[in-house]
C-alpha cells in the first residue's frame, strides 16, 4: 500500500459508525460482499475509485476489498468528501487521497496519486480518473482491464471520447442501467437535493415557486418532490420531448429568462454550464436561493456572479449571499452538488442498488477480460435483472413468472 493523504486519522471511529449504519441498510451489497469474499474476483487487481467519498461509497470500497481488490480511493468533489469516512477507510487498510474542501490543486493532486497506483479497474464518477489517465498517463492504459462510470456527466465525456476515437479501454455505463437511473437519479436525487436545501436554508418550500432546470431523471425527481412539498414548479428545458413530458406531468414550462423573475428557489440539473448566468441574475428577485444538483459547479455561473456582485457575504453555513444593487441572491454550497456538499447524498437503500450495479459490473469486466472489443458498454441485462430481483427479495416481495405456454405465446407471431 502507498502512503495515504487524508486530513485526520483520529476521526476513524466516527467514520466507521457511519459506514456501519449504511451497511445495516444496504442488504444487496451485504450479499455481494459475502459472494466476493468467497470468490475473490479481484485478487491481485488494483482498483482506482473516484466517487463522492461518504459512507455509502466507503462501504462499496469494503465490498470490493472483500473481493481481493487493492483499493486506491479519492473523492469526486471537494465538498462531498467526509474526513471521518476517509480516516475509517485508511484504518481498514485501504489507501485514500482526499480531504474535505480541498483546493483545486489539492483535488487534482489526489486524482493524480490515485491514478499513479497503476489500476486494473477504474471506477469513476464524472470522468476525472479516465480523463487524467488518457491525457497524462497513457502508459498505464495497457494494464487497465476496464472501468465503470457512475453518472450522466461522466458518460457524456466518455461518449465524446469514444466518438473521437480517444477512449482506449472499455467503460461500463453504470448510470444507464435501469436499476441505477430509474431509482438513484429519480428517487435518490429527488430526496437528497431537498434534504440538502432544507437542512441548509431552514425555509419553507410550500407555496414558493421552484424552478428546476433540466427534466431528465434527476430533474423529474427534484420536481416531483418539490410538488410534494407544495411548491409551484416551473421546468426549463432544451429538449422538446422532455419539455412536453414536464407539461404533461403538470408543471409549467418556459425559458429561463421568463422563469427567472418568478422563482424563489432554483435547482439546476442539466450537466451543462451557464444555465443560470448574468442575464438571469439581473432578473432574479431579492432573496432567491440558487443551487446545483449537476456534477460540476458551472451550472449556476457563480464565478461571473462574484465578478458583478457589489458585496459578497456568508449568510449561514453553506450559504453565500451576493449583493447586486439593492437585492441579495443566495447560492448554496458554492454551486457544487447541493445534495452532497450540503447533505449526506442519496439514501442508503437507493445507493444499495446503484453500488450493487457498480460491484457486479466491475466483476463482469474481470470475468470477460480480453474478450470485450467495444469501448462503450451498457450494463448487461442479466446484471440489471439480478439487482432488481435481489432488491425485491430484500423487501420480501415475490412476483409472477411466465408459464411455458405464456412464454411461447409472447415469443410467437401466431395467435
Amino acid at each position: 500500500m502507498y502512503q495515504s493523504d487524508i486530513r485526520d486519522i483520529s476521526l476513524a471511529e466516527e467514520g466507521q459508525k457511519k459506514i456501519d449504519w449504511v451497511k445495516s441498510n444496504m442488504p444487496l451489497l451485504r450479499g455481494i460482499e459475502e459472494e466476493f469474499r468467497k470468490e475473490k474476483p479481484f485478487s491481485g487487481i488494483k482498483v482506482a475509485l473516484s466517487i463522492h467519498l461518504e459512507a455509502k461509497t466507503a462501504y462499496l470500497c469494503h465490498v470490493l476489498n472483500a473481493g481481493g481488490a487493492e483499493m486506491y480511493i479519492t473523492g469526486s468533489n471537494p465538498l462531498s468528501t467526509q474526513d471521518d469516512v476517509c480516516a475509517a477507510l485508511v484504518k481498514a487498510g485501504m489507501t485514500v487521497y482526499a480531504w474535505h474542501n480541498s483546493t483545486a490543486a489539492e483535488y487534482e493532486a489526489h486524482i493524480r496519486k490515485t491514478v499513479e497506483c497503476g489500476p486494473g479497474i477504474v471506477i469513476d464518477d464524472g470522468g476525472d480518473l479516465v480523463t487524467m489517465i488518457h491525457n497524462e498517463y497513457p502508459h498505464l492504459i495497457k494494464g487497465i482491464i476496464g472501468g465503470c462510470e457512475e453518472t450522466t456527466t461522466g458518460i457524456l465525456r466518455l461518449l465524446s471520447m469514444d466518438k473521437e476515437g480517444d477512449l482506449k479501454f472499455p467503460m461500463v455505463l453504470v448510470n444507464n442501467a435501469q436499476c441505477k437511473h430509474l431509482f438513484d437519479n429519480r428517487y435518490g436525487t429527488g430526496q437528497s437535493v431537498w434534504d440538502g436545501i432544507n437542512r441548509t436554508t431552514n425555509l419553507s418550500v410550500s407555496g414558493k415557486t421552484v424552478v428546476v432546470a433540466g427534466y431528465g431523471w434527476c430533474g423529474k425527481g427534484v420536481a416531483m418532490r418539490a410538488k410534494g412539498f407544495g411548491a409551484n414548479v416551473i421546468v426549463t428545458e432544451i429538449d422538446p420531448v422532455k419539455a412536453i413530458e414536464a407539461y404533461m406531468d403538470g408543471f409549467a414550462v418556459m425559458e429561463m429568462t421568463n422563469a427567472a423573475p418568478l422563482g424563489d428557489i432554483f435547482v439546476t440539473v442539466t450537466g451543462c454550464d451557464d444555465v443560470i448566468g448574468e442575464k438571469h441574475f439581473k432578473l432574479i428577485k431579492n432573496g432567491a436561493v440558487m443551487c446545483n444538483a449537476g456534477h460540476f459547479d458551472v451550472e449556476v455561473n457563480v464565478a461571473r456572479l462574484a465578478e458583478i456582485a457589489d458585496e459578497i457575504k456568508e449568510k449561514r453555513k453553506n450559504i453565500v449571499g451576493y449583493r447586486l444593487g439593492d437585492k441579495w441572491l443566495n447560492v448554496l454550497a458554492e454551486g457544487r452538488l447541493v445534495n452532497l456538499a450540503a447533505g449526506d447524498g442519496h439514501p442508503a437503500e437507493i445507493m444499495d442498488m446503484s453500488f450493487a450495479i457498480q460491484a457486479l459490473s466491475a466483476r463482469y469486466l474481470v470475468q470477460n477480460k480480453g474478450e470485450i472489443k467495444e469501448m462503450i458498454i451498457d450494463v448487461p441485462n442479466e446484471i440489471d435483472s439480478n439487482v432488481a430481483l435481489r432488491k425485491l427479495d430484500s423487501l420480501g416481495i415475490t412476483i409472477d413468472k411466465l408459464s411455458e405456454a405464456q412464454a411461447k405465446y409472447l415469443g410467437s407471431w401466431r395467435i
